[in-house]
């Protein structure tokens, strides 16, 4: 049978042809039929947001923020939490494009240029002509995944959702009274006294058995956990590697030293005297010309009498720091003068004097006095410097080839990293302890996020195989190889006992303190004349905390004022108990107009922002969103 099937191959497929095809016409094809069937996780105007387009924004995002910090932690890129704010923002921009085309925001072709003009990348495209370089425009657009044409729709795109957002906080109003009645109210301050009950002062007063300490471990497990740890070894490929295998020939170094003999020799000086006819360079024309006939009137004297130049300078000259000293400058080098002036100085012969030369202080006219030129160091002196110079340039040239050679090399002989080694004379290092994330004082590669994360991966801890080669800094390529690794795991009591008898001391001694707090309060409240211990008074608020700890702070802040003193109990976890006695309301010092101008400004882009987030509320009503994904708690976070 199959036989005849191979033989008419051409009427087989034309009969599954005429029964497929049918079958979609009667039922439709469904849109997860291409898609894979990547499951709906949002769903903005009728639209739905999938997992695989959730997936793909994140993994964007995540390189975005590589690329601006390559040390950040990768594993603060992929929690439950950054993963969901990567949803709630694409979900945001779905609704902010439905919003834009229901509004018939449209970007005309002089706003597209103008707003593309504003951008430095694309600005420093232009010719010296004004005309933009097209293939570097094309090659920018690209970098991005774009052609030009889809960079612009997308820059179009980016004005009119702004534009949804924009006319929303532009258009905040807080009159002056309502923005001094709020900030009055924000940055109100009281004066507090404050007792504190701190649980190390009730630490001595814990009893501990065997009993408390075994219950306490049984019930507290997760805290006495030993982190997994890995000892590993490693090659790291950088220039000074390179640098070690190359040897410079004796003809270039030696081409090299005559091509880099002036620079290496130091950079020649040369000294001037001037007379300067002193003329801002946006003074008016008149006096400008003015000026200018004033410094060739003299320029004139001076061609007829060179050697009266110190005279003329001390006489006419408008520079106080020279004019003293017959116009004399003393030695200088190039880039120690404005443009004109030293073009002019390094164009003249010693003793020659220049035309006038005009620059931002005025008009100058220049004798050159002297040149010196700096002693022309031997081969021989210089041959360190140049086998170094000559060596690093080579390293930078040869670098990507060997670098090349190194990432294939750890990733055919994955299981050793001696072949790498031995094949590019690199030392094998290594180290114990490593975790997950970089242990506090590590340096070089052991510090860096993705060399430990490549390190961790499961084929690394398994199979024991090499890493792919990270690059860790420019011009610097690691890999490595676990060699033992020891997962996670519950320290027995036994090895836990020091620790666990020290965190229940503080679990109790701050439950103590905490008793002790409660029941002054009590009693306080009903006796404020009982009080005793309480701190001298101190006028505290939001901007201003007094070194007293933020939940003392809020909750004074936050303590009814009907009546005063108010009396009000904190609870500072681990640190104990604090009573805090509100004596008064302190009205706010006066400020200056420019202070509250600038505070009703932050107020207004406060307010303007609480609104935008309304309308953004409202507008997430009007197009039915739909966010089908969990919100993750903190719980989730823990246990990820």
């Amino acid at each position: 049978m199959l036989e005849s099937i191979r033989k008419h191959t051409k009427w087989v497929m034309g009969l599954l042809f005429l029964l497929i095809i049918p079958s979609f016409i009667l039922v439709g094809i469904d849109r997860n039929y291409f898609s894979g069937g990547s499951p709906v996780v949002a769903r903005v105007d009728g639209k739905d947001i999938t997992q695989s387009d959730w997936d793909n924004a994140h993994r964007m995002e995540s390189d975005r923020i590589r690329a601006q910090s390559p040390n950040v932690d990768a594993k603060l890129l992929d929690t439950p939490q950054a993963r969901y704010a990567t949803l709630e923002r694409l979900v945001r921009d779905h609704v902010l494009k439905a919003a834009a085309q229901k509004m018939h925001l449209l970007t005309s072709d002089s706003r597209l240029a103008r707003e593309l003009q504003g951008v430095p990348q694309i600005a420093a495209l232009k010719r010296p002509d004004g005309s933009l370089d097209v293939e570097a425009y094309r090659a920018l657009a690209g970098s991005q995944g774009l052609t030009p044409e889809g960079l612009e729709a997308r820059i179009r795109q980016d004005i009119s959702v702004n534009q949804v957002m924009g006319s929303v906080m532009v258009s905040a109003f807080a009159g002056t009274a309502d923005s001094k009645l709020a900030l009055d109210a924000i940055l109100q301050r009281r004066e507090i006294q404050v007792a504190r009950f701190n649980a190390s002062a009730f630490a001595p007063k814990v009893t501990v058995t065997e009993a408390d300490l075994e219950t306490y471990y049984k019930a507290n497990s997760a805290k006495f956990q030993q982190a997994e740890q890995a000892s590993i070894e490693y090659v790291v490929l950088d220039l000074d590697a390179v640098k070690a295998g190359i040897s410079v020939n004796e003809d270039d170094l030696r081409t090299y030293y005559k091509e880099n003999l002036s620079r290496l020799a130091g950079k020649e000086e040369r000294r001037a005297s001037h007379i300067l006819i002193q003329v801002a360079k946006d003074a008016p024309a008149a006096e400008r010309e003015k000026a200018k006939a004033k410094a060739e009137e003299l320029l004139a004297e001076l061609r007829k009498a060179p050697s009266r130049f110190a005279e003329l300078a001390k006489k006419e000259s408008q520079d106080p720091g020279s004019a003293a000293s017959g116009g004399d400058l003393g030695f200088f080098g190039r880039d120690a003068m404005v443009k004109p002036f030293e073009n002019a100085v390094f164009a003249l012969k010693k003793g020659q004097i220049s035309d006038v030369v005009d620059s931002d202080f005025g008009y100058h006219i220049i004798m050159l006095t002297d040149i010196k030129t700096p002693p022309q160091p031997s081969f021989e002196e210089l041959r360190p410097k140049l086998e170094a110079e000559l060596k690093q340039q080579q390293a930078q040239r040869k670098f990507a080839e060997v670098a090349e050679v190194f990432s294939n090399a750890v990733y055919e002989q994955s299981d050793s990293l001696q072949p790498v080694a031995d094949k590019l004379k690199l030392k094998i290092h290594s180290a114990t302890g490593v975790a997950r994330t970089p242990a506090p004082g590590a340096q070089g590669v052991l510090a860096n996020p993705r060399f430990l994360e490549a390190l961790f991966q499961p084929d690394s801890l398994q199979d024991k195989r090499n890493t792919e080669a990270v690059e860790v800094s420019p011009s610097t390529l690691v890999a490595g190889r676990v060699t033992a690794y020891q997962p996670a795991m519950a320290l027995p009591l036994d090895k836990a006992r020091d620790q666990v008898r020290a965190l229940y001391v503080a679990d109790k001694a701050a439950e103590l303190a905490r008793q002790e707090g409660q029941a002054k309060l009590t009693a306080w409240k009903a006796a404020p004349e009982s009080a005793t211990g309480l701190s001298a008074p101190v006028t505290v608020s939001r901007d201003r905390m007094q070194e007293q700890p933020r939940p003392v702070v809020d909750s004074a802040l936050h303590a009814p004022v009907d009546k005063l003193p108010s009396w009000v109990g904190v609870d500072l976890g681990g640190q104990g108990y604090a009573v805090v006695k509100v004596n008064r309301i302190v009205p706010r010092e006066a400020v200056d107009d420019a202070m509250a101008s600038r505070e009703r400004q932050q107020y207004l882009q406060a307010w303007g922002a609480a609104e935008a987030q309304a309308y953004y509320e409202l507008l997430k009503q009007r197009f039915k969103v739909q966010i089908k994904a969990p919100r993750p708690t903190a719980q989730n976070e823990s246990q990820n």
